[in-house]
């Protein structure tokens, strides 16, 4: 799973550096890591971890809805990961988020962005499993004897 899948890493590590809102969504399991890093004086950065959306425009409406305080989105950033999650962390793109939030200063986001991570790989392996033990699954083809 983790071939080639055309995803230029330098333009993605670009995306993180640069991104006002990273979604990075993981199709394999169907969750979305969204950071926003946007604060205010009452709200530092926001990282969540949800189900992922039709469209931008509905995760868009989505991050407005969870964060009215903020002004509209100028820019949304999404990275279709199609790769194992450890494959951020091999990539170094896991660590370019973790400076990013880092240099903010704000504890509670670096707290919640090593959170997301520890999530993530738990959300992969029980999809993984399930694909092992056929539970939310179903055989298209039957072997026929």
């Amino acid at each position: 799973m983790d071939e080639d899948y055309g995803l230029d890493m330098q333009d993605v590590l670009t995306s993180v550096d640069k991104a006002e809102v990273l979604s990075i969504f993981f199709p394999t399991f169907r969750k979305s890591l969204i950071v926003d890093t946007r604060t205010n004086e009452s709200q530092g950065p926001m990282i969540r971890i949800m189900p992922m959306v039709a469209s931008p425009q509905e995760r868009m409406r989505a991050i407005r809805r969870m964060r009215p305080g903020f002004p509209r989105l100028r820019n949304l950033t999404v990275v279709p990961w199609p790769r194992y999650v450890d494959s951020l962390v091999n990539l170094g793109i896991w660590q370019r988020i973790v400076d990013r939030m880092e240099s903010g200063g704000d504890t509670k986001a670096l707290a919640n962005i090593r959170e997301a991570m520890t999530d993530l790989k738990r959300m992969e392996r029980e999809e993984l499993a399930s694909v092992v033990s056929g539970e939310n699954y179903h055989t298209i083809w039957s072997a026929s004897r």
